[in-house]
């Protein structure tokens, strides 16, 4: 992992280049990592739940945003502080989220 210093092109950059390069931003120092191969990676029955259940979190949000009628409405309940989407993702999420 490279840690990148005082470097104009690269400082603050987070997201991926291709399925090569990976930039993360941890606190005030970007580092930059190969792409993590997951093809491996063995889910518990766990996991796959709450991926399903951020993956319809996900979809009701779009729902959402998608319609302007739902989208002014859920605006107007959650303030203008706050992103529609995220609001939404959260609401659903604590839903329909199992009890532990």
């Amino acid at each position: 992992m490279a840690q990148v210093k005082n470097n104009v092109l690269v400082k603050g950059m987070s997201g991926r280049i291709g399925k090569t390069l990976v930039f993360k931003v941890y606190g005030n120092k970007t580092v930059a990592s190969r792409y993590p191969d997951m093809s491996r990676v063995k889910f518990t029955a766990s996991q796959k739940a709450e991926q399903s259940l951020f993956a319809r979190a996900a979809k009701y949000a779009h729902s959402i945003i998608n319609d302007p009628l739902k989208k002014a409405a859920f605006q107007a309940m959650i303030g203008p502080d706050r992103k529609v989407y995220n609001a939404a993702i959260s609401a659903y999420l604590r839903e329909h989220k199992r009890k532990i």
